[in-house]
């Protein structure tokens, strides 16, 4: 198979060519306006495949198409919002060729008319598929499977890549260039318009047992979704989609001038746009982790419900995911599944199965959310993760009710005064081996409250379920003192992971944060606990160890 990509050497043309690189069967045509780059690329490209070189620009594609003939055209440049009244020439040359077609669309105008040349494509024995990329097609995927349980009314979702990404310049001046313009969107039942960049909202992508991100701020962007999903599920009234660049801090400036063009009517703020690329690509720190989050509202056996899908990719694989889609529509043209004739958006293009096929091998997570209010409190924070722990910590953490486990224990304690002063504080054990301990759960405002008593002497703390920013951690507060915690599930342990902290309602800076590994585990039948409490500055204050078994209550048989 030969395959033509526009864009090939850019970043998602590139990335394409990258995720093929290991099937023989096909030769690629990375072709771009610069020959130099085209032949740079192809000298560093690392796999079986075929690469070549070739200069072509899209105005001059019907000649490139009649040279080369290929079988398959990936548009992979951009910015489709820039193409102007000639915006279809791509589809129209590979229409009059003969040849099938895919793109990388994320604007929803191009995308939403591309059903125009269906008719077109279906006489020629094409397929034309716009769009195929994480929005929409993942996005749609993820509803079509929510909505095998549910009616959905209202839909949300968003996009957070790692701040190590990269962006490309065509992408960062599509989103520059609508910042403070309006987005068609669906909102109370009524086609109507928000704006570019101005409008934000703050989520938690978090799937279960794994360690979330960071509450991210998502700014609405003009994506595909916004118009050709709301068809798609006819009880839908509001659809919303963001992204969640990092840093904050320059996504909050943009945010200003969005608004800002907004209010005063301003010209588009495209010529910003090469120095947010370059600032964007220059600030890079914090977590290399990036994720996806779609939150669905609608109705179930005449009840109202939510239901939220969460995405995590690490490291590297995070940039590869809006490439994923493409690569397998390819993959299934090579063992003859080949999409009907026709011209349209992506929208049915995949399966949430194709993805999560593509996902294996590479550290991309996802699973689905259900609110159940009368969950207990570790149910109700992990998620479907709870049913993956061991039966003891499941029969610890899977009760509401009033209950007492005890045991044994091994306490260290930290030296130096100021790990004294926080020990004391706090009421935590003095050091001692083989202590007896019993911890006490007991119901507290929605949470717990754990009194935990080593060898007669007593400290206590109150857990609960955490809300907006603490969404999806558990927060343990002492005293004054709060900690919000990630549930994290690995290899049949229950980590314990500190993400945010209060003292006296004022945030704690990150590296101010406690340190320390802290995690459960079933051994010999035993539930078992390891906590090492630390802090910057402080060092370790306690760290204590041992095991634990159910005390029945009193009377019991």
């Amino acid at each position: 198979m030969r395959i033509l990509i526009l864009g090939g050497y850019g970043v998602f043309g590139g990335r394409l060519a990258e995720l093929l690189a290991d099937i023989a069967a096909i030769e690629l045509i990375i072709c771009g306006r610069d020959r130099s780059r085209a032949e740079a690329f192809c000298r560093r490209y690392r796999g079986v495949a075929q690469v070549r070189p070739l200069a072509l620009d899209r105005a001059a594609i019907a000649a490139g198409l009649h040279a080369h003939r290929p079988d398959l055209v990936v548009d992979a440049s951009g910015p489709f919002q820039d193409y102007g009244a000639g915006r279809y020439g791509v589809i129209s040359a590979c229409i009059a060729a003969g040849v099938d077609y895919l793109d990388f669309a994320d604007a929803a105008d191009f995308v939403f008319g591309v059903s125009r040349f269906d008719a077109p494509a279906r006489d020629a024995g094409v397929f034309v598929i716009s769009g195929v990329s994480s929005f929409p097609v993942l996005t749609a995927a993820v509803l079509r499977e929510m909505a095998k349980t549910m009616a959905i009314k209202s839909v949300e979702g968003g996009i957070g890549p790692s701040p190590y990404a990269g962006i490309g310049l065509n992408v960062m001046r599509a989103v520059v260039g609508y910042a403070g313009a309006p987005v068609k969107l669906l909102r109370h039942g009524t086609p109507s318009y928000g704006v570019g960049l101005a409008e934000s909202r703050r989520f938690t992508i978090a799937v279960p047992g794994r360690l979330p991100l960071r509450n991210l701020r998502f700014s609405l962007v003009d994506v595909p979704d916004l118009q050709v999903i709301p068809p798609e599920h006819p009880a839908m009234t509001d659809i919303w989609m963001g992204a969640g660049p990092l840093p904050e801090v320059l996504h909050r400036i943009l945010n200003l001038l969005a608004k800002g063009r907004a209010r005063l009517g301003a010209p588009s703020l495209e010529p910003l746009s090469r120095l947010f690329y370059v600032v964007l690509n220059w600030m890079k720190f914090g977590e290399h982790r990036g994720g996806m989050f779609v939150r669905a509202r609608g109705s179930r056996g005449g009840e109202e419900i939510e239901q939220s899908w969460h995405l995590l990719a690490e490291g590297d694989d995070g940039p590869y995911i809006p490439s994923l889609a493409i690569e397998a529509v390819i993959r299934k043209l090579l063992v003859n599944e080949r999409p009907a004739a026709g011209a349209r958006s992506a929208v049915r293009a995949l399966e949430l199965a194709d993805f999560d096929a593509s996902f294996q091998g590479r550290t991309i997570f996802s699973g689905f959310r259900e609110p159940h209010l009368d969950a207990p409190l570790y149910k109700a924070v992990l998620g479907s993760a709870f049913a993956t722990l061991p039966p003891r910590l499941q029969e610890l953490h899977g009760s509401a009710a009033r209950r007492q486990w005890a045991g044994s224990a091994t306490v260290k304690r930290g030296r130096g005064p100021l790990a004294a002063l926080v020990a004391a504080l706090v009421g935590f054990p003095e050091a001692a081996s083989h202590m007896p301990v019993t911890v006490t759960f007991s119901p507290e405002n929605g949470g717990e409250r754990w009194v935990r008593n080593f060898g007669g002497k007593s400290f206590s703390s109150v857990q609960s379920a955490g809300q907006g920013q603490d969404a999806y951690l558990l927060v343990e507060r002492f005293g004054r003192a709060a900690f919000a915690l990630a549930l994290v599930v690995e290899d049949g342990q229950l980590f314990l992971v500190p993400r945010r902290g209060t003292i006296l309602g004022i945030p704690l800076p990150r590296f101010l944060l406690p340190t320390g590994r802290s995690c459960e585990a079933e051994r010999d039948g035993e539930f078992c606990f390891d906590v090492e409490i630390a802090m910057p500055l402080v060092g370790l204050i306690v760290a204590y160890k041992g095991s634990l078994r159910p005390v029945e209550p009193a009377g019991a048989s």
